[in-house]
């Protein structure tokens, strides 16, 4: 039982601390974005609705059962969906990161993206962190035909863009998530600032071998 705690503890800390550190660089704003990390028993920690990631505090952070029911904590965001949509698509998972970052909602809205991959392979970490990034169509926030469509693209991708609201993003560790996301917001960044210029993104051949390299 020790371990359980010491490592639910750890785990609230982390959260507070990674939500700052996304929040101070400007990556989120008010109350939006939220995080979630799968315990090793699949308890699940999650932030709350209206916190700010900037000011959260870890003990009033949502935990869940094992079976997704909210057993303590403040009561959940209402987004609270998407991450249990997430953890679905694969069992190495352990953590969640959904954000409005303000680039990639961008691209988010561009008419002519490619649905199935949004950015181009404009650098290797990028390739690395996130791969291929499937655009799902517009839904209101809570809609179980967003919680479909999001549940789907889980099963094959890790990282998802949601039209006209932002990504969502799993990783084996909070931290891989964190930095997929990160990534994911420098290079819509690029993407953005490159529009109407002639771009050498990377080639298929050179893509492939930087995702068998990152499996």
């Amino acid at each position: 039982m020790t371990a359980i705690v010491s490592e639910e503890t750890r785990t609230r800390d982390s959260i507070a601390k990674v939500g700052k550190s996304i929040f101070d660089r400007g990556l989120t704003s008010g109350s939006t974005g939220n995080i979630s990390v799968r315990l090793s028993d699949n308890r699940m920690l999650m932030t709350p609705t209206n916190a700010s990631l900037g000011m959260l505090e870890p003990e009033r952070l949502s935990l869940f059962s094992a079976e997704g029911v909210h057993v303590g904590g403040d009561k959940p965001t209402k987004e609270a969906f998407l991450h249990e949509c997430m953890y679905c698509g694969g069992k190495a998972r352990s953590a969640v990161v959904h954000l409005h970052s303000t680039y990639s909602v961008a691209a988010s809205i561009l008419r002519d993206v490619d649905e199935r991959d949004v950015l181009p392979p404009l650098t290797a970490y990028y390739v690395m962190r996130v791969g291929t990034l499937p655009l799902v169509p517009y839904y209101p926030p809570g809609d179980e035909a967003l919680a479909a469509a999001v549940g789907a693209a889980a099963e094959k991708h890790h990282a998802i863009l949601m039209a006209n609201h932002g990504p969502v993003v799993a990783g084996k560790t909070l931290e891989d998530a964190q930095y997929a996301t990160e990534e994911l917001e420098e290079t819509a960044k690029l993407f953005l600032l490159l529009q109407n210029r002639d771009v050498r993104p990377l080639t298929a051949e050179q893509k492939e071998a930087l995702l068998d390299r990152s499996k």
